[in-house]
């Protein structure tokens, strides 16, 4: 597993994919805010939209063997500005929400049926 110190003590609950989807969780989450604080300042004077990246941090943490090292970031954009000097676009929010929002619902569905089989395989009802 390379040389990732944190590899051997892994236990069943904090392995790989189980990492991945809690940071993926968390970045995701992060959006979900950045959107909300967008939209809600959709007509404020000068106000930038946030835009949270961390896919890209989580492939290469998740290649080097240690997902927890994925940084979730939170970005000005440099998007055009209307006239007020906001540079907020509902219709861009919108969908980037609806898709954070499915995002978020599949990793906390795949995270719930790994908990799943977990407690399948130690015999709890």
């Amino acid at each position: 597993m390379g040389d990732c110190s944190r590899c051997e003590r892994r236990t069943v609950f904090d392995d790989l994919t189980t990492q991945a989807l809690e940071v993926s969780i968390a970045g995701l989450s992060a959006r979900q805010r950045a959107l909300a604080d967008n939209v809600a300042n959709i007509d404020t004077p000068n106000f930038l939209a946030k835009r949270v990246v961390f896919e890209d941090s989580l492939k290469a943490a998740i290649a080097s063997g240690d997902p927890g090292a994925a940084q979730i970031t939170t970005l000005t954009s440099l998007e055009p500005t209307n006239t007020n000097g906001n540079n907020v676009n509902l219709d861009e929010e919108t969908v980037s929400a609806i898709d954070t929002g499915l995002k978020y619902q599949t990793d906390i569905e795949a995270l719930t049926a790994k908990y799943q089989l977990l407690k399948t395989a130690i015999g709890s009802p």
